[in-house]
């Protein structure tokens, strides 16, 4: 366990980059430190905000990753091997301009001929492969549990209570949304109309004598709107996605009576069952689009001057097409990561989970052989704001599996997510913690990456904390390929920020807890620090 060597590296002073006798680089700058526990205010700038994940804290007063600096500063003119991190995710637009040139390619295949040419006993898989077929909006688990009757008459009640708690919200939530949405479209159009012009601000709409009742409600409302710190067009947008996503929780996800595997044609609860998908893991609908911003947040091209710099060069995105709209099928999850570990990942990402898994033992055998080849699995904490280390509160896949061998728990890390703003609000509202089941913290909430159709948007989740880390260990992979998963691992764990600081959890009416009590390291995830750590542990200076 790496203790005290920090400490000791930042009083060497000694420059930023020498290269010894040993084959492994070596990196010795002091690492970063951050004691000032002042919250940040001031806002970020437009180009800070798509940015914001590489910026560094001590120098931004930002809780980003050190990315920037650790290229400017360490990096500079140093070339790592290439690495595979394999995207167990829906699938990534595979044509998109900041993604396509950094994509895995399976040399041994040859595309469109319908023969598995490398005999690895998936056909046509040239960029990874495809479990879902042409499906995508999927059942919640507890949803299938209770239409397949999946389990004993106690599990079966868990999930019914679950989806009694769920589908009510989401009944009532819809309509809601559908006529505040109306009514601000509405607002908007007649505004714009009256004031003869396109674009207007929030001075424009106080200066407006309004003609009658009518006028003057519309105008309160859409001040209330922007009074509320958000343009009416993103404001509309959030309202149009929110809808999207209740409709597709009372259609497919938390309807008992949908089947959404009819496409694939397999029986997904037989694992003996495994001749299906194919290898196409291009996105196939309009708003399958999560995979592709998970991809970008990895390793979009850096410096081409279009779109995104993803955290990681050296890389290769493995697309493994395994994650629906709705939860995943545990016989994907397996095999998806058995897939990846067989054809060359030694980084897999998997931004997914899900409260209920019944054939869990398949995940991990899986993730037990994937760590037998070294590979380390990085997975998302989770968006329920709760306290993971509550027996009641349950998020699968994790390290610790009940009356399983987890021999991959050393190869296996658990990512929270933060937000921008260093202080109280550092944690994202919806961000699961727990001192025994998350790992570490990492920028996760407004995270601007790659969308599907040359496209860049904004986006939030545990699900974009994970690929930030992700591509943190595939660069500590890429630059020190002779140190293994578990000490890649260690290293991220011990060479974070630990800042002095309350944080609310869970939520605006969640605890108050310190931020080194809410995961096993109590850090946020460096790039730089780990870096030169890694090349610490690289040339046996230090031993983990």
């Amino acid at each position: 366990m790496i203790k005290s060597k920090i400490q000791i590296l930042a009083g060497l002073g000694l420059g930023l980059l020498v290269m010894g006798c040993n084959s492994s680089l070596v990196l010795t700058a002091p690492p970063i430190s951050y004691t000032n526990t002042s919250p940040k205010v001031a806002e970020l700038s437009d180009q800070q905000s798509r940015h914001w994940g590489h910026l560094d804290l001590q120098k931004d007063t930002v809780p980003g990753m050190s990315v920037d600096r650790a290229y400017s500063e360490l990096l500079k003119k140093k070339k790592g091997e290439e690495v595979i991190v394999a995207v167990i995710d829906s699938g990534i637009d595979l044509d998109h301009e900041d993604i396509k040139g950094v994509l895995w390619t399976n040399t041994s295949e040859k595309p469109g001929d319908g023969i598995d040419n490398d005999g690895n006993g998936y056909i046509d898989d040239i960029h990874g492969y495809n479990f879902l077929g042409e499906s995508y909006n999927e059942q919640m688990e507890m949803a299938r549990i209770l239409r397949l009757k999946i389990g004993d008459e106690a599990y079966q009640e868990a999930a019914n209570k679950k989806l009694n708690a769920k589908l009510p919200e989401a009944q009532a939530a819809l309509p809601q949304l559908k006529q505040i949405e109306a009514m601000v479209t509405m607002a908007d159009e007649n505004i714009k109309e009256a004031l003869g012009k396109e674009n207007y601000s929030l001075a424009d709409l106080e200066e407006y004598k309004p003609k009658n009742t009518q006028e003057e409600r519309t105008v309160g409302m859409l001040m209330q709107v922007m009074t509320m710190g958000e343009e009416i067009p993103a404001a509309i947008k959030d309202l149009q996605d929110g809808i999207k996503y209740y409709e597709a929780q009372v259609n497919y996800n938390l309807n008992v009576d949908f089947n959404g595997r009819t496409p694939v044609g397999d029986d997904p609860y037989d694992y003996s069952d495994q001749d299906y998908g194919n290898g196409n893991p291009d996105s196939r609908y309009a708003d399958e689009s999560h995979g592709s911003h998970v991809a970008g947040i990895i390793a979009a091209t850096r410096n081409n001057k279009k779109g995104v710099d993803g955290v990681a060069s050296n890389v290769k995105i493995m697309s493994v097409r395994a994650v629906p709209n709705g939860d995943e099928y545990d016989k994907d999850i397996a095999l998806a990561i058995r897939y990846a570990a067989d054809n060359g990942a030694k980084v897999i990402n998997a931004s997914f989970g899900k409260g209920f898994s019944p054939n869990s033992e398949w995940v991990y055998e899986a993730l037990n052989y994937a760590a037998s080849k070294d590979v380390l699995f990085v997975h998302a904490a989770g968006n329920d704001g709760m306290d993971l280390d509550s027996p009641e509160n349950q998020n699968f896949p994790n390290d610790s599996p009940e009356g399983l061998s987890a021999d991959f728990s050393d190869h296996y890390l658990t990512v929270g997510a933060l937000t921008s703003q260093f202080g109280e609000g550092m944690i994202a509202v919806f961000s699961n913690y727990g001192k025994e089941n998350v790992d570490i913290f990492a920028p996760g909430d407004q995270i601007y990456s790659t969308m599907p159709g040359d496209s860049y948007e904004f986006q939030g989740g545990t699900s974009m904390a994970a690929p930030a880390v992700a591509g943190l260990a595939a660069m500590i992979r890429s630059y020190f390929p002779d140190l293994t998963a578990a000490q890649v691992k260690q290293v991220i764990m011990d060479s974070g920020i630990s800042p002095s600081v309350k944080v609310q959890v869970g939520g605006q009416e969640g605890p108050e807890k310190s931020f080194t009590e809410i995961s096993k390291s109590g850090k946020i995830a460096n790039l730089y620090n780990a870096l030169i750590l890694a090349s610490e542990v690289a040339n046996g200076s230090t031993n983990l």
